[in-house]
């Protein structure tokens, strides 16, 4: 799964899009650990308790991402960021989030080892979807049948 910051991937097209994606995780230390940091957090210097929690929630975050990209048929995420919040002192939510899509490369080839999910194989061949996505105006339904607008003024 080829994971990148910027809205394309350069060398390659994008030929479908799956929609955002996210990597969620929200873990706590202990609180004897929250003790020793703030004493420490008095004294300066690196938390490292802290600091090797960060790191271990980025990268949960990060492989969820790409589990739930890869299962909407994604090979690449771009746009990716992460979003961190701290919930009363003590635990800490990581969300690392994209947009899922598809790329070729341009001019043909093949796509890198890097953004083939390794789970499905190389992806299929895709096409750019044609027309709005479902459920906005002109679109297909999301339910099925025509998209419904407002209702009709009453004289």
């Amino acid at each position: 799964m080829l994971i990148v910051t910027t809205n394309d991937v350069p060398g390659y097209r994008i030929a479908a899009t799956f929609g955002e994606c996210f990597g969620l995780t929200v873990r706590s230390r202990n609180a004897f650990s929250n003790i020793g940091a703030g004493f420490k957090a008095m004294a300066g210097g690196e938390l490292k308790g802290i600091t090797q929690l960060l790191h271990d929630c980025r990268q949960e975050a990060l492989q969820r991402l790409a589990t739930e990209a890869g299962q909407r048929g994604a090979n690449a995420v771009v746009a990716f960021r992460f979003e961190t919040t701290e919930y009363g002192g003590s635990a800490v939510e990581v969300c690392a989030y994209g947009t899922a899509v598809g790329i070729e490369p341009i001019g043909g080839g093949p796509v890198p080892p890097a953004a083939v999910n390794q789970q499905a194989g190389p992806p299929p061949q895709m096409t750019p979807p044609q027309g709005p996505p479902p459920g906005y105006p002109g679109g297909p339904h999301p339910q099925g049948g025509q998209p419904q607008g407002p209702p009709a003024p009453q004289q």
